[in-house]
């Protein structure tokens, strides 16, 4: 059986191979990323509980989304490399792509971010019974649920077009990973009042709500001090 390390090596290789996949506004990010790392200021500054996203405009929020893609893809590794008994093989072949997607959006910020990017985060999902299903489905229902409301709450930040297109594709995934977590909970509970509005529209969450929701999980905290949000 496969270690979690093991888990690990093999879906960063994958991720890094399927990372031309994103074409189009993921190339010229990578391209604008490169050139505001010549000026990169500020960006990471370490603090005393942990690493700050920085100040720099887009590359901050970026790095936000960067620490959140990295808490995902960290906890499907572990779902697949301790799958609850009586998953069906459905469960099975659809959590793995989810951890599979997660980990390219991860390997996507930190290739495209390079000098700028936050460093590596260390989880703590001590909280979480990986053998129990109920408990799992749940963690990853929030873990969904934050992160679609986390692009959304932060998408209007980004100035460039670019980076507001990335991040659409990237949350339209993720959604769809939401709606699927929620239906195997609760049949036809993909769209509910907790996190559509009047509307019609996804609740969306500001950077210091979704960061207290995601350090909950991190050994490594997380903060956005510097770009004008306290964390806790």
């Amino acid at each position: 059986m496969k270690t979690e390390t093991q888990f690990e090596n093999a879906d960063a290789n994958m991720a890094r191979r399927s990372f031309l996949r994103y074409a189009g506004a993921g190339v010229a990010a990578v391209g604008l990323l490169s050139a505001a790392s010549c000026s990169k200021d500020k960006n990471n500054p370490h603090t005393t509980n942990g690493l700050d996203i920085g100040a720099t405009g887009d590359l901050a929020i970026l790095n936000y989304a960067y620490a959140l893609e990295q808490l995902e893809a960290a906890f499907y590794i572990n779902v697949a490399a301790h799958m609850y008994s009586g998953a069906s093989s459905e469960e099975i072949a659809l959590l793995t792509d989810i951890r599979d997607h997660e980990v390219a959006h991860r390997e996507f910020f930190k290739t495209a971010l390079s000098t700028n990017a936050i460093k590596a985060l260390t989880p703590n999902f001590s909280s979480i019974d990986f053998s129990d299903r109920a408990k799992v489905l749940a963690a990853a229902k929030a873990f969904e649920d934050t992160g679609v409301s986390a692009y959304n709450g932060a998408g209007y930040l980004l100035k460039s077009a670019e980076y507001l297109l990335l991040a659409g594709k990237i949350v339209s995934v993720e959604a769809r990973h939401a709606s699927y977590i929620r239906n195997l909970i609760s049949p036809n509970s993909f769209a509910d009042s907790t996190v559509i509005d009047s509307n019609g529209m996804d609740k969306p969450q500001s950077i210091a709500q979704v960061l207290t929701i995601a350090n909950g999980f991190l050994t490594t905290k997380v903060s956005a001090t510097n770009y004008g949000y306290k964390a806790y």
